[in-house]
């Protein structure tokens, strides 16, 4: 049978209690000069009468709303949904809910998810932004009082602490194993031009290359598994194929994964992979791929702390950051050695 009668108050709370609504209020937010039998009496009548502290009301007033926004790009890409999963663990550790929006990268979107937000009047924002440049997001950012922690990538010409992998380091490590192998015509292969982590990978590829006086080879068209097989082929067909391929993210290493398998072509023997970012099916595929392996959880996790830091200057701070220029928490990247790149995963 349901029940149809009206929510308890905090007023029927304090009368069943035999206590002030003062003395209510000061128990359910943490019993601060409440002596312990009276927080013990208060406790008992609220579970009793389910009471629940009015939400809105808590807003009006001005108090936390104990909620945390996260504006990610999927929560269907293993990477921010490992993301999430580490904000929340801080969050849940802060008393605080974590709410979960998506943009797909799109910047329209990404503004809209903000605006609702607002509107809820979240007490903080994680946020891994569609266009890191985007002007029209400075300026949001620059409007609110709201505390904001970027992750993955950084929000240009903001004061917004960032928390990102070191993209470049990475991706000039993978290149430069590659050369190593021996190989020489190494495709970079990617796409998303606009995003911070793909601009720093490709830069890093662009280094290793040109140090070591080899041609770099370019193809940022994949936007889905049709164009990486496209991009593949073609480049396969040409009078000097690549004899290894970098891909700049972890769905494009599996679009090449397929398509070479696809096309019977040998994996290391013939043409070598190695991937930017690892994936659940990485070592158990045959041949198991290498990759550049990221520290996902600690990116969700050292923003949601730098976060909460802020919205607690009083505790005790892990990462300090500047007045003016906040630090960028930059974490290294780890080479996971398989079989694709031509090592024997046996010998690691």
């Amino acid at each position: 049978m349901s029940k149809t009668g009206p929510h308890p108050t905090l007023a029927d709370v304090a009368r069943k209690a035999g206590v002030g609504t003062t003395t209510v209020s000061r128990v359910i937010n943490g019993g601060h000069r409440v002596s312990p039998r009276t927080l013990n009496r208060v406790h008992s009548v609220i579970e009793q009468l389910g009471y629940m502290p009015n939400q809105a009301a808590r807003i009006l007033k001005g108090e936390r709303t104990k909620t945390i926004g996260l504006v990610i790009p999927s929560i269907a890409d293993s990477f921010f949904s490992s993301c999430a999963e580490a904000a929340q663990e801080i969050a849940r550790a802060n008393d605080s809910l974590l709410i979960v929006t998506v943009t797909n990268n799109d910047p329209h979107v990404e503004m809209e998810n903000l605006n609702v937000l607002m509107r809820h009047r979240t007490d903080g924002l994680l946020l891994a932004p569609a266009n890191y440049q985007s002007e029209s997001l400075a300026e949001f950012l620059g409007r609110i009082s709201t505390p904001v922690v970027s992750f993955d990538r950084p929000i240009a010409k903001t004061d917004v602490p960032s928390v990102v992998a070191d993209n470049y380091n990475g991706a000039r490590i993978a290149i430069e194993h590659l050369i190593g192998h021996g190989y020489k015509r190494i495709l970079c292969l990617g796409g998303e031009t606009t995003l911070y982590t793909m601009r720093e990978r490709l830069r890093g590829y662009r280094h290793a290359i040109e140090e070591a006086g080899l041609p770099a080879i370019i193809d940022m068209s994949v936007k889905d598994y049709k164009s990486a097989e496209y991009a593949i082929e073609s480049h396969l067909s040409a009078s000097q194929p690549p004899d290894a391929i970098f891909t700049l993210k972890n769905s494009t290493t599996i679009y090449a994964f397929e398509t070479l398998q696809k096309l019977h072509v040998a994996i290391p023997k013939s043409v070598a992979l190695l991937g930017f970012d690892d994936f659940e099916l990485a070592s158990t595929l045959r041949p198991s791929i290498s990759v550049i392996q990221q520290p996902v959880e600690d990116l969700g996790r050292i923003a949601a702390e730098i976060l909460f830091e802020q919205l607690f200057p009083t505790k005790k701070k892990k990462h300090q950051l500047g007045k003016k220029r906040p630090d960028q928490v930059k974490l290294e990247t780890r080479l996971v050695l398989r079989n694709s790149c031509g090592c024997n995963p046996t010998s690691n």
